[in-house]
């Protein structure tokens, strides 16, 4: 009894389970539709955003839609707690789950559902090699599988390239990079050279505990790059001497 009545975690559950069964309610009309059909879904559903209908409106066809695609590509199937966990996430709310109830798959459906609006989503990691995993293996492949494009932020990209990943409908990178290409892109002298032009529309953030708390106690610190004075002393010297009484 105290636990619904304070628990907001609860009550945040208590929410999204009827969305949850509707979602489920849908498997079998999913099971039915070809692979093309599938992948069709994602122009449907951008096509019905543009006309009018809100994320929210798309939430359950979007989701069935990824849940059957991760079985095709992944073998994976969403369990019904992913299905909570993702409705939880895409409120803007942390979904805390159990070691073994697949987080990495759970994000996979807010995200695509907050990407059918074309401004792009960030799937921040602790590490670059989760990054790249997941953007280079089975989860990256469930994205493509439905027509949006994966990219991947790392330190040794150029700024062109960075800027492609960011152009990305789905762009995994670590939040130390992210940082750090917010302070490069404030040291830029032109507009165009900046790598995060595109906006922040969508988060998620993996491990949200460790870098919104324990990573956020360390600074970013970056410093421009070497400046040269020579010529400044000699033509400094030069006004000097051609002074007159």
């Amino acid at each position: 009894m105290l636990k619904r009545l304070f628990d907001s975690g609860y009550k945040e559950l208590k929410k999204a389970r009827p969305i949850a069964d509707k979602i489920e309610a849908l498997s079998l009309d999913m099971e039915k539709l070809s692979d093309e059909e599938l992948k069709n879904k994602t122009s449907e559903f951008k096509t019905r955003f543009e006309n009018g209908e809100t994320l929210d409106d798309l939430l359950v066809e979007a989701f069935a839609v990824v849940r059957e695609a991760s079985k095709r590509v992944t073998g994976m199937y969403p369990y019904y707690v992913q299905l909570l966990g993702g409705i939880v996430i895409h409120r803007g709310n942390i979904a805390e789950m159990k070691t073994g109830e697949g987080k990495t798959l759970t994000a996979v459906m807010p995200a695509y559902l907050n990407a059918l609006n074309g401004q792009g989503v960030h799937i921040v990691t602790v590490n670059e090699y989760l990054a790249a995993r997941e953007a280079h293996g089975e989860i990256g492949e469930i994205f493509r599988f439905l027509g949006l494009t994966v990219g991947l932020n790392i330190r040794a990209l150029s700024a062109e390239e960075k800027r492609e990943a960011y152009a990305c409908d789905i762009l995994y990178s670590t939040n130390s990079e992210l940082g750090f290409d917010y302070l490069r892109d404030h040291m830029v002298l032109y507009k165009e050279d900046m790598t995060q032009k595109r906006g922040l529309n969508y988060a998620i953030i993996d491990e949200v505990d460790s870098i919104l708390i324990d990573e956020a106690r360390t600074p970013l610190i970056i410093s421009g790059g070497a400046k040269q004075n020579q010529n400044l002393y000699k033509q400094a010297d030069r006004f000097a001497k051609s002074l007159r009484n």
